[in-house]
């Protein structure tokens, strides 16, 4: 079917690798909307949920804040007033952040698939391993309900320090041009995106 010429597309894509060392590249940085998503068993409730390119609207910010921290924003836009924007802090080579450190946990929280399973240790090598600068680490700072003037918290305490493990991850970037991005997430998920 359809979705089988698209995952062979995807791939051949990949091989093909477009713009060198793409995590560091100006390039990436940017509004990108998301037009195609393989979302993985693995990934979690909400996720499998709020990330229908069907159904909304969903862009990936990418771009440095006042402090040059590299900022990655999911925006689900559920009406021209209303939206979810889940900001992470992330971190290149070109602009490191020492918290960024190796998740260690899966996720799975007494063995339930809260918040996603991740992919850990060695299972989380980079499908191009020879491709330098090619990841980029996050860890997921704060969310908001915005409702016209009205913001709403996200409610998931990113901050506290038993969740901080939990909320980190990364995505690898398989193909970067001017205008195509596909990128692979830490729960396996395979996301393709144009630029706004």
């Amino acid at each position: 079917g359809s979705s089988s010429n698209v995952v062979k597309f995807i791939e051949q894509l990949e091989v093909c690798r477009g713009i060198d060392r793409p995590a560091v590249s100006d390039v990436v940085e940017g509004r990108w909307r998301l037009i195609h998503t393989t979302n993985a068993s693995t990934s979690s409730p909400i996720q499998r949920k709020a990330v229908d390119a069907s159904k909304y609207a969903i862009y990936q910010d990418i771009k440095p804040d006042n402090n040059n921290v590299l900022i990655v924003s999911q925006v689900v836009k559920f009406s021209n007033d209303a939206e979810l924007c889940v900001d992470a802090l992330a971190s290149t080579s070109s602009r490191p952040l020492p918290e960024l450190t190796a998740r260690e946990e899966t996720g799975k929280i007494l063995g339930l698939n809260i918040l996603g399973v991740s992919l850990v240790g060695e299972d989380a090598k980079p499908k191009f391993p020879d491709r330098s600068d090619s990841r980029i680490d996050f860890v997921f700072d704060e969310g908001n309900f915005v409702f016209g003037q009205f913001k709403i918290p996200y409610p998931v305490p990113f901050r506290l320090p038993f969740m901080r493990d939990n909320v980190k991850g990364w995505i690898d970037i398989t193909y970067l041009s001017d205008r195509l991005r596909i990128s692979r997430g830490n729960k396996g998920t395979t996301f393709v995106l144009l630029k706004e």
